[in-house]
């Protein structure tokens, strides 16, 4: 078996052992050793599977003796989901367009499942505040308005949600700031962006539901199509 397709042969026996139930958060894997034996691939296939799948999120090794040494299953994936999207991300893998598209879908769905607990994020309301300083640069506005987006996911406390925005937040970022430098009015726009904020706070405050998840369409939609070549 070839050695740059071995590792990938302990990642399927992984998944299935999770997919059965018989690996579950705590769990943990059996020894390098083991694992090479019976999957008849090399250690070095199972430690870059490990380490894959640690990056991935979806364990935590140690070395050492003791409870927490080894290779376990975490219990908390959401900053290794965060992280593989993040790269793929970076590394252009995925059409500005369906980009957009995934973040209206995600973000209509946070804003309306907060309006439907009328539940605004702590810190979001002074957020804002801090971003009316006119001494902001575009570039610092539009990571404090990153910011304020990925506080409204994280509210809902739904981890996937609040990953998949970490993950999408550098393209998301890229692409507004970019884009910013090409508007002739700044302060203008600026200012709206500010205003359209408010309205989805106050929509999602007073729990109106469809009012608020129209709004935050909008406001995404609204700054993409305004700014696309």
């Amino acid at each position: 078996m070839a050695e740059a397709k071995a590792w990938r042969v302990v990642l399927s026996h992984v998944e299935g052992l999770l997919r059965s139930g018989q690996l579950g958060p705590g769990d943990r894997l059996s020894s390098e050793r083991d694992l090479a034996v019976q999957l008849g691939v090399g250690r070095s296939s199972v430690r870059e599977a490990l380490r894959v799948l640690e990056v991935m999120g979806v364990l935590h090794t140690a070395t050492g003796s003791g409870p927490r040494a080894g290779a376990v299953i975490t219990t908390s994936a959401g900053s290794g989901l965060a992280q593989v999207l993040g790269l793929q991300a970076a590394a252009q893998a995925f059409d500005f367009d369906d980009v957009v598209e995934a973040r209206l879908v995600l973000e209509t769905a946070v804003s309306t499942a907060l309006a439907a607990e009328s539940s605004t994020p702590d810190g979001a309301a002074e957020l804002l505040d801090a971003m009316d300083d006119p001494a902001l640069t575009p570039d610092d506005f539009l990571a404090l308005d990153a910011r304020f987006h990925a506080m409204l996911a994280e509210a809902t406390g739904n981890a996937v949600f609040a990953a998949i925005m970490t993950g999408l937040r550098a393209a998301i970022e890229t692409y507004v700031q970019s884009r910013a430098h090409d508007i002739d009015d700044w302060q203008a726009a600026r200012d709206r962006l500010q205003a359209e904020h408010r309205a989805v706070l106050e929509s999602i405050a007073a729990g109106r539901a469809d009012e608020a998840r129209t709004r935050i369409h909008d406001h995404i939609n609204g700054y993409y199509a305004s700014t696309r070549v």
